[in-house]
């Protein structure tokens, strides 16, 4: 089953591969096939950061993102470990960002590495297969970078696709055929659902999504309560949310999910920083200073929060980026552990609008 107009849509979503450390072999190519880490000073297995991404040689090793970097270097002691350079990877996405808008969809970019296009008025799935060979062409030939490619009638179902054949890869699902691409994947597979709410799952005997969506939604709800609904309707792909274009720079935000849920305050503080340091970096880029940040913390299962502060001059200090960003963090955390963390800076005034506006 599939919601009535999602029949005349096309949903591209685009997704970087391992695009830190991608940019980062770009710019050094003796790197290439070799296995990259970009993160934390590993300090020879004593440091206290985290993992940022790392590329495919170096998850052969298990090294996943948001691992504790003296983790990543158990596993793989002879990685080559990079701090972050964020001015870079923001110049990347911006070119990756500026090569999907010159098609003149609608855009919405997610993260950094991350966007959705709108290419329903193509017509037909043929046609966007071909733009989808464009994009990957241009995107490779322009910035030495590769990408993996989603593209069916909804936002949720786009973006299960472009994970499903990583690196560079391309997977089409045409709307007749969503609810048997997604039966057999692992419930994890869907977005937002972590540790927690994936026991809870198996404790019903459910492992994969075909599971999930044929399974008694009574007892789902005894189980799940509201989000039971939410669970039953991503299982059969159904999502109606809209591709959000950007029509001028309202916001800056940037997140990440961890590969574990933890409820690890030094873990997540120092996701925090990493985060901030991207936002900044992109304020740098577009000549912004901002005056609200928010910040979003997504606990096991679908309960997400936020909360925000409005600062008492624009700004564009990463230390006090980071030392807002913290407090209101310590104010949302209850001490559950948590899927997803993400920063958001809005209302935003040109960095050369007022001379005399104070860094805060």
């Amino acid at each position: 089953m599939v919601p009535h107009d999602s029949r005349q849509r096309m949903i591209l979503h685009l997704d970087m591969d391992s695009f830190y450390a991608s940019v980062e072999v770009h710019h050094q190519p003796d790197l290439a096939g070799k296995p990259v880490v970009v993160g934390a000073d590993p300090k020879q297995g004593k440091g206290r950061g985290v993992v940022s991404t790392c590329s495919y040689e170096a998850r052969a090793f298990g090294i996943r993102s948001a691992m504790p970097v003296s983790q990543a270097f158990f596993l793989c002691p002879h990685a080559i470990f990079l701090p972050p350079d964020f001015s870079r990877y923001t110049k990347a996405s911006a070119g990756v960002m500026e090569i999907l808008g010159s098609y003149a969809y609608p855009l919405e970019q997610v993260s950094i590495d991350e966007a959705f296009l709108d290419i329903s008025p193509l017509g037909n799935y043929d046609e966007a297969r071909s733009l989808t060979g464009e994009i990957k062409t241009a995107i490779y030939r322009q910035l030495g970078l590769s990408c993996s490619i989603g593209i069916a009638p909804s936002k949720l179902v786009a973006k299960i696709a472009s994970d499903f054949k990583k690196p560079d890869g391309l997977t089409v699902v045409e709307p007749a055929a969503i609810q048997e691409f997604l039966d057999p994947m692992p419930v994890r597979k869907i977005p937002g659902i972590g540790k927690k709410t994936e026991t809870a799952l198996f404790e019903l005997g459910i492992r994969t999504i075909g599971e999930l969506a044929r399974y008694d939604i009574q007892v789902l709800i005894g189980t799940f309560g509201r989000g039971a609904v939410l669970l039953r309707l991503v299982s059969m792909g159904i999502d109606d949310s809209e591709v959000i274009a950007r029509d001028g720079m309202k916001s800056i935000s940037r997140e990440t999910t961890f590969e574990t849920d933890t409820d690890s305050t030094d873990a997540l503080l120092r996701a925090i920083d990493i985060l901030a340091e991207e936002v900044h970096a992109a304020l740098a880029d577009e000549q912004l200073r901002f005056r609200t940040l928010t910040v979003k913390v997504r606990f096991q299962g679908f309960v997400t929060k936020t909360k925000s502060r409005s600062l008492p001059h624009y700004s564009r200090d990463p230390a006090a980026l980071r030392s807002h960003a913290h407090n209101l963090f310590r104010e949302l955390y209850d001490g559950r552990k948590i899927r997803l963390i993400g920063i958001r800076v809005s209302s935003f005034e040109k960095s050369d609008v007022r001379q005399t506006t104070l860094p805060f």
